[in-house]
């Protein structure tokens, strides 16, 4: 398969955009440190598992969009998903909000799954890079569960 440079620069800079968006509002200090959980990770994990998970959705929506078929599905269903992927840090971080967040999470994972199921039938390799996605945010909305202050 030859590689669409171009293409492939479009899905990472659109990506990471979001992501760039969402750390704006990722505020891990004093009141994120203030809850404690029995299966928290250490706060240096979290961007080196983002940075890892936002990589793996930009190639799957390059492998998905280099089918040239299903345009408007592919983009929607990643804009919709990277949408709530934001919202969920502006709750959670920018507004301190534990209770509308766990909600909010839940949306987000069905987005996924959503967006597994659909990547699915146009490439599969772009759904299978989605799964660690998938179970980030299944363990994060557990996480939520479990803290407590």
């Amino acid at each position: 398969m030859k590689i669409d440079w171009k293409l492939l620069i479009m899905c990472f800079a659109a990506v990471f955009v979001v992501a760039f968006l969402g750390s704006l509002v990722t505020d891990i200090g004093p009141w994120y440190d203030s809850w404690k959980s029995p299966i928290k990770p250490p706060n240096f994990v979290f961007p080196i598992v983002w940075t890892i998970l936002f990589a793996m959705i930009a190639v799957s929506l390059y492998l998905a969009l280099s089918k040239k078929k299903h345009y408007f599905r592919v983009i929607t269903v990643f804009g919709v998903n990277l949408a709530l992927n934001f919202l969920w840090s502006l709750i959670f971080f920018g507004w301190k909000q534990g209770e509308v967040a766990f909600f909010e999470i839940i949306i987000l994972w069905i987005s996924i799954l959503v967006m597994i199921i659909s990547l699915w039938k146009i490439d599969k390799r772009s759904a299978l890079l989605l799964i660690p996605y998938l179970l980030w945010v299944l363990f994060a909305g557990y996480l939520l569960t479990t803290l407590t202050h």
